[in-house]
């Protein structure tokens, strides 16, 4: 089956927020076959990595198959937290946002049924 190299802004949702000195972030898939893909492309390691120059603490992953979401807590990722942060940012809700310029090979098939969440008209009414 033919693939493409996508963004996972091209066809997901994310949340983040900061707690303590640890971020939060929830991956939303827009549907089942979606998700059993990302359950297999973007592993608490390729989080880890991709987040390595902020993130110096371990990174778990939750899986929320009734929601098609992933959850991944990254520890060590906000500079002590926000007491003790010198960041200026809004410290672990910019997390999310960063994920979706994450990579993945999704299959063209699948793609071509995902709304395009870059694009609020695509999302229908």
């Amino acid at each position: 089956m033919p693939t493409q190299t996508v963004q996972l802004r091209r066809f997901c949702m994310a949340r983040s927020g900061d707690k303590g000195d640890a971020v939060d972030i929830s991956l939303f898939a827009p549907d089942e076959a979606t998700f059993r893909v990302l359950r297999e492309a973007v592993t608490a390691e390729r989080v880890n990595a991709f987040f390595a120059d902020m993130a110096k603490g371990p990174t778990r992953r939750y899986e929320l198959p009734n929601l098609n979401a992933l959850k991944f807590v990254v520890q060590g990722a906000l500079g002590g937290g926000a007491a003790g942060s010198l960041r200026s940012d809004n410290l672990g809700k910019a997390y999310g946002a960063n994920l979706l310029h994450m990579t993945v090979e999704m299959p063209e098939e699948l793609l071509a049924q995902c709304p395009d969440m870059r694009h609020p008209d695509s999302r229908g009414a």
